[in-house]
């Protein structure tokens, strides 16, 4: 079986679907860790994507505090608490991928607009996509024009076009589809 970086992901928000439906923190519960572990015994990929997922989501789990502050930030009308649970887990999913290193942004965008497509509502891509959007832009240092090296070339492809990924789009408007409240 092929594995891939999304079957790692989708396993990855499996889990964390799982720890934020449990109604105390999991992280710090041996059993309901390994249920969790256990659960994606039937998911996409192999035992090391289940792995590989499960650790994803740990991580991305550690930083959930950190990544629903950005987010709040951004989404003042739709507090976390209020978007639906697939897209909040998504949104810390892809702020932590961005945010630790692990994956370049914009692929980071890319992937969870796929998710959001995949197992969320119709308008849940178009929310995800301009919350991860003004995060991205918020959290990049830009450098100039003035800064560019003057031997580099004009017509060198950008991140998107290396990783096939389209570039993302600011939404004009960012408003979770559905009210969870």
């Amino acid at each position: 079986m092929t594995t891939t970086a999304r079957d790692r992901r989708r396993c990855a928000l499996q889990v964390l679907y799982q720890f934020d439906a449990a109604t105390d923190d999991p992280s710090g519960d041996a059993d309901a860790l390994r249920i969790a572990r256990e659960s994606l015994e039937d998911s996409a990929g192999d035992e090391e994507t289940h792995q590989a997922g499960f650790d994803l989501a740990c991580a991305a789990w550690a930083t959930r505090s950190e990544a629903d502050a950005t987010v709040a930030a951004l989404t003042p009308d739709w507090p976390t608490h209020r978007q639906p649970v697939v897209d909040r887990n998504i949104l810390r999913l892809a702020y932590y991928e961005m945010t630790s290193g692990v994956t370049p942004p914009k692929v980071a965008i890319n992937e969870a607009v796929e998710l959001a497509k995949e197992f969320s509502t119709e308008k849940s891509p178009l929310f995800i996509n301009g919350v991860l959007d003004k995060i991205y832009k918020t959290g990049r240092d830009e450098p100039s024009e003035a800064d560019a090296p003057t031997d580099a070339p004009t017509d060198a492809p950008t991140d998107a076009a290396i990783v096939g990924a389209p570039e993302p789009t600011e939404a004009t408007e960012t408003a979770p589809p559905g009210d969870q409240g």
